[in-house]
């Protein structure tokens, strides 16, 4: 390891230049104990979670020991709904709903995705994580300036060198530079070109070169080799997802579990039809027939409340059809044992090489 990696870690009290990725609907608070437990940084997603939800999952880490935690927040800017995309868009379901047995007027409108807001900042200000992270670029000015008040770390997404840059200007702590394998939703926030995304090994030495800042790698990063990579290309730390989705302390379905360790999970795509931005997943039913990129889908994140009842009456008869199976390109480092013990297995290897 670098002494950049080195000085990170202890700055952080880790023995492990891990961070556990957050992972909105896959995981809550056993698996960012247990990745801390064994000397990573644990992650808690925020964006599916409401504020007395999060609180109480930060307050489960807190209580191991007073373990450091990396809370993650989307800050996307909300969009008032169109109504001719939202109807064009279940019209576009409509042969599924039929097939389904689905009455599309028991859709039930919600935000989907919450924003990073004024509760959020109290929540921030209240229990004062160690590191506070965004995806999709930064919150308002004035959101940033509380955060930073409490003496956190601030963390963002990059995808791409401009996005490392803008983020540098605006102060953040550290870049975690998104590689294109990642699974899950893209970071970008300065565009919306999806040719501008670049793999993991090609965009993090040119983040490493553009900014003074702790670059964290991300993105198909599944094996000690990978992480083992990314540290010789100037990387701090790797965060890491996908490997933990088979993991007993997620939350991951039966239904995405088998998927992932199927050979199903060779083939992943980026598709925007689930909420409405680039995210990375297997492809399923819903990807091959209707994108895996559309213009049908509403904006983030209002794609999401229409497919809600196809999800749940697909996957009752469990089928996969319309659930969004998030994953990397590689998948083959997800094994099903204790997180613990995946972290030690990881930094074992990585300390060998």
């Amino acid at each position: 390891m670098n002494n950049t990696s080195l000085a990170f870690m202890e700055r952080l009290g880790l023995s492990v230049p891990i961070v556990q990725a957050p992972m909105a609907g896959c995981q809550a608070s056993a698996l960012a104990i247990a990745v801390g437990d064994a000397g990573a940084l644990g992650s808690l997603p925020g964006a599916l979670l409401g504020i007395e939800a999060l609180r109480d999952e930060v307050r489960a880490v807190r209580a191991r020991a007073g373990r450091p935690v990396n809370v993650n927040f989307f800050c996307h800017a909300p969009t008032a709904v169109d109504e001719a995309q939202e109807q064009a868009w279940r019209a576009a379901l409509r042969p599924y709903y039929d097939e389904l047995g689905v009455d599309p007027a028991n859709i039930v409108a919600g935000p989907g995705r919450l924003p990073f807001g004024d509760d959020g900042a109290a929540l921030v200000e209240e229990l004062r994580p160690e590191v506070v992270s965004f995806h999709f670029g930064l919150p308002a000015p004035e959101l940033l300036d509380r955060v930073r008040r409490t003496g956190a770390q601030i963390w963002s997404t990059a995808t791409t060198v401009d996005e490392a840059l803008w983020l540098e200007a605006r102060g953040v702590d550290a870049v975690i530079a998104q590689g294109f394998e990642a699974g899950g939703h893209r970071g970008m926030f300065l565009t919306d070109d999806v040719t501008t995304q670049l793999g993991t090994m090609a965009l993090v030495p040119q983040v490493v070169a553009a900014v003074r800042l702790p670059v964290i790698a991300a993105g198909g990063i599944a094996e000690a080799a990978g992480i083992a990579a990314a540290l010789r290309l100037g990387a701090v730390a790797a965060q890491v997802g996908t490997a933990f989705l088979l993991c007993p302390e997620a939350t991951t379905t039966p239904m995405h579990r088998d998927a992932l360790a199927s050979k199903a999970a060779r083939h992943t795509a980026l598709t925007n039809l689930f909420t409405g931005r680039p995210a990375r997943g297997i492809v399923n039913r819903l990807m091959r027939e209707l994108g895996p990129l559309s213009e049908l889908p509403p904006a983030f994140p209002g794609a999401v409340n229409a497919l809600v009842p196809l999800r749940a009456a697909a996957e009752k008869v469990g089928r996969g059809d319309f659930s969004p199976l998030w994953s990397g390109q590689n998948a083959h480092g997800a094994r099903s044992i204790p997180a613990a013990e995946m972290v030690s297995a990881l930094a074992t290897m990585i300390e060998s090489r």
